[in-house]
């Protein structure tokens, strides 16, 4: 098959890490032909979809594990599979992507499904599940956040569109701050913030479980660094062996059918305590630490699910 990965600059990232990579040296290793190109280099010219970008192949060497071909501008509707793997922000410049990439659905599968990553991001598709959820309020609003908050007392308030970590806070019932970190938040983006109830169980991680079309395939758990409140990797979390418990598979069961039924072939979901707390359909990681603690070839199952969409 021919496969674009729509990601950002390949030559930066961790290759022990990255999922975008093992879905990469994956789809090399069962002789599918892999293009590469940055977001900024999609575009629509008089009814094709096309990108500019380049032929490569990888190998496990870290700042060699790329070689690009020549720049070449190709027509995306001519290829098998197209993977929309860029980070977040989810800002207009990415859900312009999707809007382009939805353009491909008659002739190209595009993972995950454009349409609903675009309707359904991750951050709001747990609305649809409030019984599997902490409280939350989604709100741009200071009243309605300060008046959760006084519900509350020990709250995590976040951008509603970022990643990784980034700026999130854990406020407390004693903390001062709301209004500051709600002037700063305000003065530079028009977007709502996100507020959820504090689970004290995120002292013991944060799980991240992956699912594959629509079923889940593993976990691993993500322990914050001393100090932290945040478990992502990309801020010092540690990631861990762990298995999949009972509350795990209810939550999977019920949110299961929806992703597969709207395309969502890989999906990262994050589980603390309890909790349901995001759907990640957007550029989710995972797949790397979850092989090495499983001995298993997840990059392998999204592979069969994909080919098994085209077969």
């Amino acid at each position: 098959m021919k496969i674009a990965f729509q990601m950002d600059p390949i030559g930066d990232v961790n290759i022990n890490a990255d999922s975008s990579f093992r879905l990469a040296e994956e789809a090399q290793a069962r002789g599918h032909q892999l293009f590469f190109y940055t977001p900024d280099h999609l575009a629509y010219q008089e009814g094709r979809i096309t990108a500019r970008g380049h032929d490569f192949t990888v190998q496990r060497v870290q700042g060699n594990h790329a070689q690009l071909g020549p720049e070449r501008e190709v027509d995306l509707g001519t290829f098998d599979v197209v993977w929309l793997r860029q980070d977040p922000p989810f800002d207009m410049h990415y859900i312009t992507s999707t809007h382009l990439l939805d353009r491909l659905k008659k002739t190209t599968l595009v993972v995950n499904d454009p349409f609903w990553v675009r309707n359904y991001p991750e951050k709001l598709m747990v609305l649809d599940f409030p019984d599997l959820t902490p409280p939350t309020t989604i709100a741009r609003d200071l009243i309605t956040i300060k008046a959760f908050k006084a519900k509350h007392g020990d709250v995590i308030l976040k951008p509603l569109y970022g990643n990784g970590g980034a700026g999130v806070f854990r406020l407390d019932a004693n903390d001062r701050n709301l209004s500051s970190l709600h002037e700063l938040f305000t003065g530079f983006s028009r977007e709502p913030l996100i507020v959820q109830k504090f689970l004290p169980a995120v002292s013991k991680g944060d799980k991240r479980v992956i699912l594959v079309d629509g079923v889940a395939v593993g976990a691993i758990n993500r322990v914050p660094a001393e100090g932290e409140t945040r478990s992502n990797m990309h801020v010092g979390g540690r990631p861990e062996k762990v298995g999949l418990t009972d509350r795990d598979l209810e939550i999977c069961a019920a949110i299961g059918p929806l992703l597969k039924e709207k395309g969502q072939v890989f999906v990262g979901i994050d589980v603390i305590g309890d909790y349901l707390t995001e759907i990640n359909v957007t550029s989710p990681t995972g797949i790397q630490e979850l092989e090495r603690f499983n001995d298993e070839n997840i990059a392998g199952k999204i592979w069969e699910a994909i080919e098994g969409k085209l077969a």
